[in-house]
């Protein structure tokens, strides 16, 4: 019982009307439940590949920011379950993504992720970001066209902009 009916014994009623009154409220509280949407918590993760550290560094920003863990691919190399918001970095390197991110990328599926946001450390390139995005919209994978990106020599000086963009990504998600 929800509680509502004590409010009843301010006005004089009947034992039929407090009863009324009851079954009225318990409708009511029926109504609402299935009425309400429910705000089931995200699944939301984290993976990178990072050679240098410098990606690894920016990943566990963004986890801060989401409230979530980083985890390397090289750690955990699939998705153990279904994925509502998954960041998803790494960077080129000699120009070109790595065997494994690529690898990975493919694997991912839209029954397993809803949405990608993308995010790299890099000399100069974007194209990771550029490759990822492509292979995943092809696979009819939602991929935001925010991403954050910052030159690995900027690293220390990005990772409160890195904690910023995790953060202002799942408020998004939770609209």
């Amino acid at each position: 019982m929800f509680g509502l009916p004590h409010f009843v014994v301010f006005f004089e009623v009947t034992d039929q009307q407090r009863r009324i009154v009851v079954v009225i409220l318990e409708i009511l509280k029926d109504f609402f439940f299935f009425a309400v949407p429910y705000n089931k918590s995200m699944n939301i993760q984290i993976r990178y590949l990072s050679k240098l550290g410098h990606t690894k560094a920016i990943a566990e920003a963004i986890a801060r920011g989401a409230n979530a863990k980083a985890l390397s691919i090289t750690e955990e190399p699939e998705l153990k379950e279904h994925v509502d918001l998954l960041f998803l970095g790494g960077a080129p390197y000699a120009n070109i993504m790595d065997k494994a991110l690529s690898q990975y990328v493919k694997a991912l599926t839209k029954e397993t992720v809803d949405e990608v946001v993308l995010f790299t450390t890099s000399n100069w390139s974007r194209r990771t970001i550029n490759s990822i995005r492509k292979t995943l919209t092809k696979k009819g994978i939602a991929v935001r066209k925010d991403y954050f990106y910052t030159h690995m020599l900027r690293i220390e000086k990005r990772v409160p902009a890195a904690e910023e963009f995790g953060a202002k990504h799942v408020k998004e998600s939770q609209k």
